[in-house]
C-alpha cells in the first residue's frame, strides 16, 4: 500500500500537563481555544506494529489545535538513548501526568512496565476516569504472576480481575484476527440502535475505514458494553474493496463500542473502546472524527460535540504502514 502524505493546518508543540525541555521523553501539546479548553488529556503508546507514537501523536493535535484539549503524549523509550523505541516493553516515562488527566487514550500492546509506572495507571483507574482504549489496548500489558500489578495483564487468570486490563476495563482481551492480516481492510458502519449517539455525530457509513483488518471479539461484548461500529471486511487493502462473503461479515464483529468499569468497587468510569487506530487508519477522516468524538463524550462533553468537528491533519503526517520492525528509527519525542 502507498503511503498517503497528508499536511494541512498548523502544528503546535507547546508545553501542556508537563514541564517540557528538548531532552523531556515525553511530548505536550498545548490546547488553542475550544470545546476542551481547560481538560487535560494523556495519550499512552507503546506497541511495536501499528504506530502508536505517531497515531496518537497525530490525534493530540488535533485534538489540542482544532479543540483546545492540552495534551501529553507518552511513549515507549530506551532508557539508554532516549529514542523512541517500541520494542522497549518496560519503560513508558511521564505517566505521573496521569494524576492531573481527565482523560487517557492508551494505544499498548503486551507492555511489562515496572510497579512504579503501573502505579500511576492503577491509581487512575481505581479513581473511575474516563479511558479510551486503541486497537491493540485489549491486550495492553503482559505482567508476570509474581508482580505487583499482574492482574492488568491480557491473559489473567483470577477470578476476580479475569484477563486483565482488556477484558475488566475495556471489554475484551486478545481473541484473534478475524480479517485476513495485511489483506482485509475494515469498513465501519454503525450499529442500527447507535446511529444518533454523539461518538457518531457526523459520520455516515464508509466514512470509518482503515487499512487494519477486523480483530475477533466474543459476543456478546460483557456487562453494559453497547457496540457503536461494525467491521465490514473488505476483499482488499483499498475503502472502496468490496465485501467478503460469508460468516467474516455474517455476524460482523464490533470495532467500536461503548461501556463502564469501576476498580474493587470504586466510582465508576466511562470507557470508548475502538479495535481500529493504527497510524494508517488516521489518514481516513471518519475514523479521526470516530476518535475525536469518543474523547469529547469520555470526558462528559458530549452536548458540545459539533455537527461536524475539525478533525483536518496537523503538520506533516506520513504514517508508516503496519508492520513489525518498522517504526522509524533515531526519534526522540522533541523530533515529533
Amino acid at each position: 500500500m502507498t503511503r498517503p502524505s497528508l499536511v494541512l493546518a498548523l502544528c503546535l508543540s507547546l508545553p501542556a500537563v508537563l514541564p517540557v525541555g528538548a531532552g523531556d521523553p515525553w511530548l505536550a501539546v498545548a490546547g488553542g481555544e475550544g470545546a476542551g479548553k481547560g481538560k487535560r488529556v494523556v495519550l499512552v503508546s507503546g506497541d511495536e506494529e501499528y504506530r502508536s507514537e505517531e497515531a496518537l501523536t497525530q490525534l493530540a493535535k488535533i485534538l489540542a489545535t482544532h479543540h483546545g484539549f492540552d495534551c501529553t503524549v507518552l511513549y515507549a523509550i530506551d532508557p539508554a538513548s532516549g529514542q523512541i523505541n517500541p520494542n522497549e516493553q518496560k519503560n513508558i516515562p511521564g505517566l505521573e501526568a496521569l494524576r492531573q488527566a481527565d482523560l487517557m487514550v492508551i494505544a499498548t500492546r503486551f507492555r511489562n512496565l515496572p510497579d512504579e509506572q503501573m502505579q500511576a495507571i492503577d491509581a487512575y483507574l481505581k479513581a473511575g476516569k474516563p479511558v479510551v482504549g486503541v486497537r491493540t489496548a485489549t491486550h495492553a500489558f503482559s505482567i508476570p504472576k509474581d508482580r505487583a500489578f499482574a492482574r492488568y495483564s491480557w491473559d489473567h487468570k483470577g477470578e476476580n480481575f479475569t484477563e486483565g486490563f482488556g477484558r475488566q476495563v475495556l471489554g475484551e482481551t486478545w481473541i484473534s484476527h478475524h480479517g485476513h492480516h495485511g489483506k482485509e481492510s475494515t469498513r465501519g458502519l454503525a450499529a442500527a440502535d447507535a446511529k444518533d449517539h454523539p461518538i457518531l455525530r457526523g459520520i455516515a457509513d464508509g466514512d470509518i475505514w482503515g487499512p487494519t483488518d477486523v480483530y475477533g471479539v466474543r459476543l456478546p461484548l460483557p456487562g453494559d458494553s453497547r457496540p457503536l461500529v461494525f467491521g465490514q471486511v473488505l476483499a482488499g487493502m483499498q475503502a472502496d474493496a468490496t465485501p467478503v462473503e460469508g460468516r467474516k461479515n455474517a455476524p460482523m464483529m464490533p470495532v467500536a463500542w461503548t461501556k463502564t468499569y469501576s476498580i474493587e468497587g470504586g466510582p465508576q468510569g466511562r470507557v470508548f473502546t475502538t479495535t481500529m487506530g493504527s497510524s494508517t487508519d488516521l489518514a481516513a477522516g471518519g475514523t479521526r472524527r470516530m476518535l475525536v468524538n469518543a474523547c469529547y463524550w469520555a470526558a462528559g462533553l458530549e452536548d458540545k460535540i459539533p455537527a461536524t468537528s475539525c478533525v483536518d491533519i496537523v503538520g506533516p503526517f506520513e504514517p508508516t504502514p503496519f508492520g513489525f520492525n518498522a517504526a522509524r528509527k533515531g526519534l526522540k519525542p522533541g523530533d515529533l
